[in-house]
């Protein structure tokens, strides 16, 4: 009974009512949904317009536009904004022929929104094309009922320890997490923050279906639990070659150098969110220490076992936060392991 009376209302609805409307003919039209980043940062939102008929391509769907006051993006006085479309998906809510097509978002002047961090994002993993890195973001998250709580936790009182056996779930990866939004990728470049952003819209809006809150902050319960990052697992095409440890271990060796700049940009809020996490418990390394390892889950850089084998693979940095921006978290890399960056200042590759 806790668990019915924590989820919404609307989650009870019959949902073989929607269907009917969803399988009606569109005679050759198209509804494309366009998503975009909001001004937090954090947040994502969305808009429908009706194309006359199926775009083939991402260039086949045109700009758009929205009201940034509504978003924090603008002010009222000059809130229009450009949404420029940049990646097209199948759509699993509206189904074939329909599209979700994720969108940068430009100023009036055309320069890139505060938050548009895939800009920059896309301007260095063209430098380093060449060197075909492949990302996979481990996207944790905690459902939480529409009462704040976590969802399947006793209405009063706490689950059992973590890792123990206990009649309700843990707070995070629990047995009712719906099957979205974890292990995207391996995607190559600018790819791997398209996807995950498009993951998380399908996760919260699956969610709404379900009656329950995904939430991406990287502590949402304090106390004795895990909390909830974005691992992500990283290689360029010379680490996954024969003796491509060693390039593993020299890429390490650079992030080692540079663990203040990595962890600032690892959480929107400069580290802030990731020092509620990065405890050096629960699975965690220390904020303040860069520490690496192979089969290590308590280090800032884990080597799996199989890599330090084989001796070549990728390796995984745990460091970023479950909130974290992926083209923030792809870009620093590629900075510091590539472009051989270093301090905490980042060079400004203009339009090349």
């Amino acid at each position: 009974r806790a668990v019915a009376m924590s989820v919404s209302h609307s989650s009870r609805l019959n949902k073989l009512v929607r269907e009917q409307y969803v399988r009606l003919p569109q005679d050759g039209l198209v509804q494309v949904t366009y998503v975009w980043i909001d001004g937090s940062g954090e947040g994502v939102r969305c808009k429908s317009r009706t194309l006359d008929k199926e775009p083939k391509s991402i260039e086949d769907v045109p700009e758009w536009n929205f009201d940034g006051s509504s978003t924090a993006q603008a002010e009222g006085s000059n809130s229009d904004m450009f949404l420029v479309p940049v990646r097209m998906f199948r759509d699993p809510f509206c189904l074939d022929p329909n599209k979700l097509v994720l969108c940068e978002v430009l100023k009036y002047n055309r320069k890139p929104a505060e938050t548009n961090l895939r800009h920059t994002c896309k301007k260095v993993m063209d430098l380093v094309k060449d060197s075909h890195p492949w990302f996979g973001m481990e996207q944790e998250y905690t459902l939480l009922g529409i009462n704040g709580h976590p969802y399947g936790w006793p209405d009063n009182g706490f689950p059992g320890p973590q890792g123990k056996c206990s009649p309700f779930p843990q707070p995070k990866c629990s047995p009712q997490l719906p099957p979205c939004a974890r292990g995207v990728g391996p995607c190559e470049g600018i790819e791997m923050g398209d996807h995950l952003w498009m993951a998380r819209f399908i996760l919260h809006r699956v969610c709404e279906d379900f009656g329950v809150v995904a939430t991406l902050d990287p502590k949402p319960m304090t106390g004795n639990w895990n909390g909830a990052g974005c691992h992500t697992n990283y290689s360029t095409e010379e680490m996954r070659r024969e003796g491509g440890l060693k390039h593993i271990e020299a890429a390490i060796e650079k992030l080692s150098k540079r663990h203040d700049y990595h962890i600032c940009v690892y959480d929107p809020r400069g580290g802030r969110d990731n020092s509620r996490r990065l405890t050096g418990h629960h699975e965690t390394s220390n904020i303040f220490e860069f520490s690496a390892g192979v089969a290590n889950r308590g280090a800032s850089i884990r080597i799996p076992r199989q890599v330090g084998q084989d001796g070549y693979g990728y390796f995984e940095d745990r460091r970023p936060a479950a909130n974290c921006d992926p083209y923030a978290v792809t870009e620093a890399i590629m900075r510091t392991t590539v472009l051989n960056e270093t301090g905490v200042e980042t060079k400004d590759y203009g339009d090349h």
